[in-house]
């Protein structure tokens, strides 16, 4: 994504207080001097005009301004349509899913899950006879290494990924654009079912619960790198995901038996995430420096 120039001044006006301003905002950029004028560059044309906005309002700065990551407080919070329009590549994965969802009955339609699973299975009477994954490849099915994502069990486990995804996938998409959040929503489910197949086995498993891992662990280690107010989570989000992901590790779940938890792809989503957020952040850091 190319660099957008939010503002050209003159070389004398005093921008140090708005520059102090952004640094506290942890808005990401930089300025320049270039033919007279201090140009003053951002990642993307969305924080471009929050600069703007921002300069309209506090030209020399604001000690006394709030911490938040938008201060234009005459703007309206975007309706649920308009967040929709500018998260398109969200709303698709989303659509997807309870399409899904439905096909599959929410887990009941075993004969659907066996086309989306990662390793295909066979029933006969009470038992389930899992494939090997090189039997499931050397037969071209290379969908399955991605498709568990869409698979879930019961309608609380719809809820709460879908909900997660919402809010964590929009703000990679205004971030970093459609195309890299589908590129890491791809990459964080390859993670996550491989890490759990290696762990359990040839099993049945699925959700899109190890991607939100890793979109969490992408937004965690790129704020900490190259903070954005767009990767700024509210407080006590990140130790809420990560203390139930050390409860579900404990095998509490099990042993009240409200099922089995892929504990492996939880942890195999987080760590590539954690990976794509520090070559990210890496990366934007050293842009931007």
């Amino acid at each position: 994504m190319s660099a957008v120039a939010a503002m050209r001044l003159p070389e004398q006006v005093d921008l140090s207080g708005f520059i102090n301003l952004l640094q506290r905002l942890q808005m990401p950029h930089r300025v320049a001097e270039e033919a007279g004028e201090q140009v003053l560059w951002v990642p993307d044309e969305h924080l471009a005009e929050q600069v703007r906005a921002l300069y309209a309002l506090h030209p020399h700065g604001d000690t006394n301004l709030e911490l938040q990551p938008l201060a234009d407080e005459q703007r309206a919070l975007p309706g649920f349509f308009q967040q929709l329009r500018a998260s398109l590549m969200t709303a698709t994965v989303l659509l997807l899913t309870f399409v899904v969802a439905a096909i599959t009955l929410l887990g009941d339609n075993l004969a659907a899950i066996s086309w989306l699973s990662f390793v295909d299975y066979r029933v006969q009477g009470d038992y389930i006879y899992f494939s090997y994954l090189n039997d499931t490849l050397h037969s071209g099915q290379w969908w399955r290494l991605l498709t568990p994502m869409l698979i879930h069990f019961g309608i609380l486990h719809l809820a709460m990924n879908t909900l997660w995804y919402w809010e964590l996938g929009r703000r990679i998409e205004g971030r970093q654009g459609p195309l890299m959040l589908l590129l890491l929503t791809l990459l964080f489910s390859l993670a996550a079912n491989f890490a759990q197949y290696l762990h359990a086995g040839p099993s049945l498993f699925g959700g899109l619960s190890g991607v939100l891992y890793g979109l969490l662990g992408h937004c965690w280690i790129f704020q900490r790198l190259a903070p954005s107010p767009a990767y700024r989570l509210p407080p006590g989000v990140l130790v809420m995901m990560l203390a139930w992901l050390l409860i579900c590790m404990t095998g509490i779940f099990e042993l009240l038996q409200f099922g089995a938890i892929a504990n492996a792809a939880h942890v195999g989503g987080l760590l590539a995430g954690c990976l794509t957020g520090l070559l990210g952040g890496l990366w934007t850091r050293r842009r931007y420096a």
